[in-house]
């Protein structure tokens, strides 16, 4: 055992002593006052930040004679303990594991100094891993038995038994997945290895459609390494930038090889639950004939917002060219040597805009709000500097879940000021031809505008730099007087001439899906969806709702690869009756 090691071993040795023993001063002593404790179902069945000594010591008390957590010890497997600087702040960081009454956990903790005194904890993940005999089908765990010595020759080999299980002709599955993007098939995947029937749905018709229809220049804009999916990374040699396409076919090799079941030209209708049966009725239209269905649980999984904002723009019915939500733009090809206005200044804008450009179109960007601006290299990559740490990617995708809310928000701040001094040349730049700028809110940054809103930023990856050149033109909405047939007449006596209007204007928020499929009742029920409310976790994302059955995924591939682990965990120990709050 290092030195490092050592105070960890002494504090978690008091630590579950203090526990077993339910001793709040003891407990006490181990935490700063301004100290952070995350549960991931280990101890109290949800996803929960805590902040401040006496809410923690409180709630670890209570949780605890529950959970019965023992047995916590650094995890000789993991990361060792190593000295980081997190938020800004020095601490020693390490990974350790513990039992619970019904399950395997890990947790990630980070002690600080205290002046003549032992380090305390400033902050504390506990996590679950797996359910006690219910783990996944992995590894050494994976399926065995006879058949895989055996042939019977006369009975169904595997095709048949994939074609039949893919059918549900007999039987409906017990979770339904709605939507088959990353979130989707994280989901199924995750759900699938603990032993439940999973269905997912989508309306596309082939697998990887959801980004294969997408603009044609599009790219991820955060690197490979960062965005594997569940039991499946990308191969080594992929590029750090992933084409749209490439991750389209990907999702269908996924989806093949993980033998996951999956309907496409799927169209959920709608659904009702059941409250004595505890399922849902829903409704499903596959190639144009309607199935009923009866899954004890829905899981939507169609992205942080699935209905496009089409904002009405007064007088924009006057022109008399082209009109299309940035979810129906294709490329530019038909655009060259037109002219065209993009209206809306987030990835989505600035992509389409420079695609239009580069096809020979001559384009405005028209900007409706202040932008958060980042060079996509190094600057949006900064967020992502601990996967290039050393750990393995659990270790990091742990890591990362240790990070509440409050510590997220100051590590942003720092690096998004970091950001701004590296982009200084471009920001100064854009500045100056009339670009409102903003950094988000209290300078947290692209990632906390993307967790709050779904927007309001742009990776540069060159449209920004064309801006400022000239080569593609900026004005403000509110400088626009009205709209005419052949374009947009300005305040100045100006006239933007256009061909084709592009609303890059985003989507509606998950509570529009929510009411369209279930009802307003559900809706209203369920409540605001993404976003921070009270508390300090994602509102209704990964977790229960209140509504039963009822649960929702969405975010980035790394999100929907971490969380998609403890939505299935919460789902099987729902199946198994395990918890009252998850069944309640």
């Amino acid at each position: 055992m290092t030195d490092v090691g050592a105070p960890v071993t002494h504090w978690l040795g008091r630590f579950e002593r203090a526990l077993a023993g339910g001793n709040a001063t003891q407990l006490k002593r181990l935490f700063h006052a301004d100290s952070h404790w995350r549960d991931v179902l280990a101890l109290g069945w949800h996803i929960d930040t805590l902040s401040g000594v006496d809410a923690i010591v409180d709630a670890l008390i209570g949780w605890a004679r529950r959970a019965q957590p023992s047995r916590f010890a650094i995890d000789p497997d993991r990361a060792p303990p190593r000295a980081v600087m997190r938020a800004g702040t020095d601490a020693i960081e390490a990974i350790f594991k513990f039992e619970t009454e019904q399950g395997h956990c890990s947790g990630v903790l980070r002690l600080t100094p205290v002046e003549d005194a032992e380090p305390r904890a400033w902050t504390l993940l506990t996590a679950l891993e797996e359910l006690q005999g219910h783990e996944e089908q992995i590894g050494r765990k994976k399926p065995q038995g006879g058949k895989a010595y055996s042939r019977d020759f006369r009975g169904p080999n595997w095709l048949d038994q994939r074609k039949s299980a893919e059918a549900f002709s007999d039987r409906d599955p017990a979770v339904l997945v709605v939507g088959g993007g990353q979130a989707g098939l994280a989901a199924a995947a995750r759900l699938s290895q603990l032993g439940l029937d999973t269905l997912i749905v989508d309306r596309e018709p082939r697998v990887g459609d959801n980004w294969r229809k997408r603009y044609h220049a599009l790219v991820l804009h955060n690197q490979v390494h960062v965005n594997h999916l569940p039991y499946m990374p990308f191969p080594p040699t992929w590029p750090a930038y992933i084409p749209k396409d490439k991750l389209a076919s990907w999702f269908e090799a996924y989806v093949e090889s993980l033998e996951l079941n999956f309907w496409t030209s799927t169209e959920f209708l709608g659904g009702r639950y059941d409250d004595k049966a505890c399922h849902w009725i829903v409704t499903l239209r596959r190639d144009g004939v309607e199935r009923e269905m009866r899954p004890r649980h829905v899981v939507m999984a169609t992205g942080v917002s699935g209905i496009p904002n089409i904002p009405a723009i007064p007088t924009l019915d006057a022109f008399a060219g082209a009109v299309v939500h940035s979810s129906q733009y294709q490329d530019g090809d038909a655009w060259t040597g037109k002219q065209a206005l993009v209206i809306g200044t987030g990835n989505s804008g600035h992509d389409i805009a420079q695609d239009l450009q580069s096809s020979g179109a001559h384009v405005t960007l028209v900007q409706r709000s202040s932008t958060l601006i980042v060079n996509v290299e190094p600057s949006a990559q900064l967020p992502y500097a601990l996967y290039d740490e050393g750990p393995s990617l659990e270790d990091c995708d742990l890591i990362t879940t240790a990070t509440p809310l409050a510590l997220g928000r100051r590590s942003h701040q720092l690096l998004t000021a970091k950001a701004k001094q590296i982009d200084k040349p471009l920001l100064d730049g854009l500045a100056r031809i009339g670009f409102r700028l903003d950094d988000g809110d209290e300078g947290t940054g692209w990632q906390y505008k993307y967790l709050t809103r779904g927007g309001g930023y742009y990776f540069n990856v060159g449209c920004s730099d064309l801006l400022v050149e000239g080569k593609i033109g900026l004005a403000q909405f509110a400088d626009i007087a009205r709209f005419e047939a052949d374009g947009a007449a300005m305040r100045s006596g100006d006239k933007l001439k256009a061909d084709l209007i592009v609303l890059a204007t985003g989507y509606k928020g998950q509570e529009e899906l929510v009411a369209k499929l279930f009802g307003q009742p559900v809706a209203d029920k369920v409540g605001p969806i993404w976003g921070f409310g009270d508390g300090q976790e994602l509102r209704n994302m990964f977790t229960t709702t209140p509504q039963p059955g009822l649960w929702f995924i969405a975010g980035s591939l790394a999100q929907c690869r971490i969380y998609s682990k403890y939505l299935a965990l919460q789902i099987k120990a729902c199946e198994l009756g395990l918890s009252p709050k998850i069944a309640a």
